[in-house]
């Protein structure tokens, strides 16, 4: 009796281990079903060829029009009808699991011999890819056997809000669209026409942007009279072309301007005008989730365009100038207490700290016409200087970087000299203070005269700087540019129309 028991739970757990299986490795399916008529008459049409594409079975019309397809792989088609002396027949349609789907056609007589272009295939982005980035080069195929010319129309639409754009496109079978959204689901199909025949539609697919933009560079841009905040990347390809993947974080409605990225939180803080005032706001990578840090004290100072604020306590603090006073606040807003006041009535513009030595400071003071600059460091724990990188000269001076461990600081010095009522500068360069050696060393850029070299930072690496470079008449159009230290080749233009750049 025990063996029989035994022999039966064996049948048992392979029959349900059977069902398992055959359930893991069953393909999904539906049916399609649908009638041809005349469009004219509205008798049905018999022996008319259905076909779909993504391609499947293919059968014809009964006597009464009737076709059906069965066991059709879930997924959306286009249906068409053909048969001859009438114009093709196209009907999009949606396959789902154990349901059958309904199509009707009605054809029309062809009144010439015109030939219908072929159902477009769709070629890149592969259906359900992931992971594209925000400029996406659309790919498909399609052909007629005549001579007509073929207009191709692209609908993309955004899964998250539904916004349909639609692009025309005259013979060729690409297109590159861009300003796409991150982590965003999109659905695209491309119909065709000759201008004689009724379009033809392909089937739909759909594909997902990245969800972050993995850009190491922002950067600012004036539109419509206003700073927006981009982030970018450089364009390693052999042509090195300009304002690569430019992702926009902040809205052109509102003035948002010096950026500053922390690794170590993955937030972005800027600086945007509220009113009357300036405070410091932070956001995601992506410019989401934007949070006002400063409040009752703001940002202030000579001029907004000069004043800088760093990162502190890695990502814990954001230290930033009130005129003649230094202050630090929470990234939440709490905890906003002064650190360090000028004993001269001297403003404060510009400060960053030490990323090895968070207790070390470079700080910038001026007068309130800008001028009268000091470039130093200051000890917390000890409130006391420590090194003076730039006094008692003629000119403005500015755009302060620290290296990691406070060796190297990075800057900008009108060497012309000029003092002027509209803080114009006109031969900029930039300079590195050697703490240890207190060598200066001007940085060997392709600025020429008539132009000025400013707002510099250090990369990550320490290898490079990232700056701005325009001419120095007013209003002249700023370029963001590389300069490598250990390379003798030109200097690389990374991102046009843009200032106040930011390499984290």
């Amino acid at each position: 009796m025990k063996t029989k028991y035994i022999t039966a739970l064996l049948f048992l757990i392979v029959a349900l281990y059977s069902c398992t299986e055959d359930t893991l490795d069953v393909e999904r399916k539906g049916t399609i079903t649908g009638t041809v008529i005349d469009d004219e008459t509205g008798s049905p049409l018999d022996s008319v060829k259905i076909t779909t594409n993504p391609g499947s079975t293919t059968t014809m019309t009964n006597a009464k029009g009737e076709f059906e397809l069965n066991d059709i792989l879930i997924d959306d088609y286009s249906v068409q009808a053909e048969k001859e002396t009438y114009s093709t027949g196209f009907e999009a349609i949606t396959v789902t699991e154990g349901n059958t789907s309904v199509v009707a056609f009605e054809l029309k007589k062809s009144s010439t011999s015109n030939k219908a272009p072929k159902v477009p295939k769709l070629v890149f982005p592969e259906d359900r890819a992931t992971g594209l980035g925000l400029e996406v080069e659309f790919i498909w195929e399609s052909s007629v056997t005549d001579k007509d010319e073929l207009t191709y129309t692209l609908e993309l639409r955004n899964g998250k809000t539904n916004e349909i754009e639609v692009f025309e496109v005259i013979a060729d079978t690409t297109l590159v669209v861009d300003n796409l959204k991150l982590a965003t689901n999109y659905f695209w199909e491309i119909s065709v026409s000759d201008g004689k025949a009724d379009p033809v539609t392909s089937s739909v697919r759909q594909f997902t942007t990245l969800t972050s933009p993995n850009n190491p560079f922002l950067l600012v841009k004036e539109i419509n009279g206003n700073n927006v905040i981009f982030s970018g990347n450089e364009d390693l390809t052999p042509e090195g072309e300009p304002d690569n993947n430019l992702y926009q974080l902040t809205e052109e409605s509102k003035n948002s301007f010096r950026p500053r990225r922390n690794n170590d939180v993955s937030r972005i803080a800027f600086l945007r005008t509220i009113g009357a005032e300036t405070h410091i706001l932070t956001m995601d990578e992506d410019g989401s989730n934007v949070q006002q840090v400063t409040s009752t004290i703001p940002i202030a100072g000579f001029n907004l365009k000069h004043l800088d604020y760093t990162w502190a306590n890695s990502g814990g603090s954001l230290l930033y100038p009130n005129f003649n006073k230094l202050y630090s606040i929470n990234p939440n807003g709490g905890s906003n207490t002064m650190i360090y006041q000028t004993t001269d009535g001297s403003l404060i513009s510009e400060v960053d700290v030490a990323e090895l030595d968070q207790d070390l400071l470079l700080i910038k003071t001026n007068d309130l016409s800008g001028y009268n600059v000091r470039i130093f460091t200051y000890r917390i724990s000890t409130a006391s200087e420590e090194t003076v990188v730039l006094e008692n000269v003629m000119g403005a001076a500015g755009s302060i970087d620290i290296s990691a461990n406070g060796n190297e600081i990075l800057y900008n010095l009108d060497t012309s000299g000029a003092q002027n009522s509209i803080y114009r500068l006109f031969s900029s360069r930039l300079f590195i203070y050697n703490t240890v050696t207190t060598i200066i060393t001007q940085l060997e850029t392709d600025v020429v005269n008539g132009q000025n070299d400013y707002d510099a930072r250090f990369s990550p690496s320490e290898g490079a700087v990232i700056f701005t470079r325009a001419a120095n008449n007013t209003g002249a159009v700023p370029t963001v540019f590389k300069k490598r230290f250990d390379s003798s080749q030109d200097d690389d233009e990374l991102f046009t129309n843009a200032y106040m750049p930011d390499w984290q």
